[in-house]
């Protein structure tokens, strides 16, 4: 027996033969604001789904309510249970061993396994013709052995210890002494080697290296159960699921109500293709759309001057032409009334117009000050005791340069030491005097008691503008949150006006700091394409694996 007291594993049979994952209609807000309306989806065996949104979006609180942790305001839910939950603390005391939380992984399997042994024999007791109770148990047994791999479990926990980088720790070290990236990992560990029916992943890759990403999509696509993940990391999604579904408003010609979900079939890329596809057909849709309602004002304008002859005296030429003239009139007026009709109808229900897309068009080029390819940036053996070692590196006039490492390595003190934040203790950072640097800091702030216009208004240099002045938004920000507070804002809307704000002071170094961080991922991957068509010079930090 342990020394110290274990959770106990939830320990309900799956339930169903298909075993898919359900919701319908579930409802869900805060006391400050809503995050889920009439939310439907299932997610079926087998079939690992990605979770979408921005920061805010309401991921979290769906897996949340899924996982039984929260109570919707309506709807229902159908979870196959025993259900896994990638827990944000491990929910075991601090002084359990490492050991220990690995050893409980395996009493799910090891319990199974007894189960059907011992429903096996009751079987053989019961001579040649078993009660249906007795085989139907052993059948539900054999069931939940098989999707749980209990023949294996020994062999499987010992891979996912190594295969998520846990296998240099000394197993008898208390979990409270290892560091909290370790702690995720062995939480996921534990979910892992546990193999419960049914898994929910929030953010699984967030303390994880390249082969450990790698070693997690791998067990996540091999799984034969309901699994859904939310999750930022672009290619993890890409290499571990086959469906998607987004909780960020799905770019539509109709307007749709908040809070619902839009559900696309296909890997992450295949889900990205599908968004830019349908956004260029509500393009297409709207031009068409509009030159025809331009030519149906001109048609009813035209037909409208077209009248009947002036009243003369009576004659046979003039009763002839008057004929005429009268049955064009009627034939120009029965073609008015379907210009009108036409044009009603197509008022009425015409597709709203696209919001912009996001861009940096009206950011100037590269700074051509010492010159075309004129050294910007020269970071000579730059280093800041104990947070970043000696760095060297130069950055010439629209030259584009990323640089990665995993979480502590440095990176963003580097940047800190490039804008004039931090000053080296050793080593030099030089840039041309009175260079003008767009600083997007990893996590930057709402400033209280400012709305959204008066921060851009500010960022643009019009301090006295009137409140209604719009300055360049760069498809980053919607008009109609300019008056909203920024601190009602959630981190994905905050983090696009940080970055709108950054693009208005007009930079010659861009100097970004993770900024697909908290945003959508269809946002960050057009982020990405207005940065890699822009000829300015721009110095990126990210751990995101899709930017390499």
């Amino acid at each position: 027996m342990p020394a110290h007291p274990l959770p106990s594993l939830p320990v309900g049979p799956a339930s169903g033969p298909a075993l898919h994952l359900r919701a319908d209609g579930l409802s869900f807000a805060y006391p400050d604001r809503r995050v889920l309306t009439d939310v439907s989806l299932v997610v079926p065996a087998g079939r690992p789904t990605g979770l979408l949104g921005e920061n805010g979006s309401g991921k979290s609180t769906l897996l949340r309510i899924l996982a039984g942790q929260l109570r919707p305001e309506a709807g229902t839910s159908a979870v196959p249970g025993p259900v896994g939950v990638l827990h944000q603390e491990l929910p075991f005391a601090s002084s359990v061993a490492l050991a220990e939380v690995l050893a409980h992984a395996l009493d799910r399997s090891r319990r199974l396994e007894r189960e059907l042994i011992a429903a096996g024999e009751a079987l053989g007791a019961e001579g040649d013709e078993p009660p249906p109770h007795a085989v139907q148990r052993y059948d539900q047994l054999l069931a939940e052995a098989t999707l749980a791999d209990v023949w294996n479990a020994e062999r499987r926990a010992a891979e996912v210890v190594e295969g998520l980088g846990l296998d240099g720790i000394d197993q008898g070290t208390e979990i409270g002494r290892i560091s909290g990236g370790q702690r995720e990992r062995l939480a996921l560990a534990h979910l892992l080697i546990s193999r419960p029916t049914s898994w929910l992943l929030d953010e699984p890759t967030n303390h994880l290296d390249d082969a450990g990403a790698a070693f997690l999509a791998a067990a996540v696509s091999a799984h034969p159960g309901p699994v859904l993940i939310a999750s930022h990391d672009r290619a993890f999604l890409d290499d571990a699921t086959r469906a998607q579904l987004d909780l960020d408003p799905a770019e539509s010609p109709a307007a749709a109500e908040p809070g619902g979900l839009t559900a696309y079939t296909g890997g992450f890329s295949e889900y990205l293709l599908a968004r830019f596809e349908a956004r260029d057909r509500w393009e297409h849709r709207y031009r068409t759309e509009q030159e025809e309602l331009a030519v149906l004002r001109q048609a009813v304008k035209d037909s409208a001057s077209v009248g009947h002859a002036d009243a003369a005296p009576r004659s046979e030429a003039r009763i002839s032409k008057k004929f005429y003239a009268d049955r064009n009139a009627a034939v120009a007026s029965r073609r008015l009334r379907e210009s009108r009709a036409r044009h009603a109808q197509l008022e009425g229900n015409q597709v709203r117009r696209p919001p912009a897309e996001l861009h940096l068009t009206h950011l100037p080029p590269a700074s051509t000050r010492g010159g075309a390819g004129a050294v910007q940036l020269a970071v000579s053996g730059a280093a800041l005791a104990e947070r970043l070692a000696p760095t060297s590196f130069s950055l010439s006039a629209g030259q584009h340069l990323l640089v990665t490492g995993p979480n502590g390595s440095g990176k963003s003190t580097l940047l800190d030491l490039v804008t004039g934040a931090l000053e080296p203790t050793a080593g030099s950072v030089d840039r041309p005097r009175g260079l003008r640097i767009g600083h997007l800091g990893q996590d930057d702030a709402p400033l209280p008691g400012r709305t959204v216009g008066r921060h851009l208004r500010e960022a643009a240099g019009w301090d006295g503008a009137d409140e209604q002045a719009v300055p360049e938004l760069f498809g980053l920000v919607h008009p109609r949150d300019l008056s909203r507070p920024l601190e009602l804002l959630s981190r994905g809307q905050l983090r696009r006006v940080m970055l709108a704000a950054v693009l208005l002071d007009v930079p010659e170094l861009l100097v970004l700091d993770e900024p697909t961080n908290h945003l959508a991922l269809v946002t960050a991957t057009r982020l990405e394409a207005a940065l890699a068509t822009w000829h300015g010079t721009v110095l990126i930090a990210s751990h995101d694996r899709w930017l390499r």
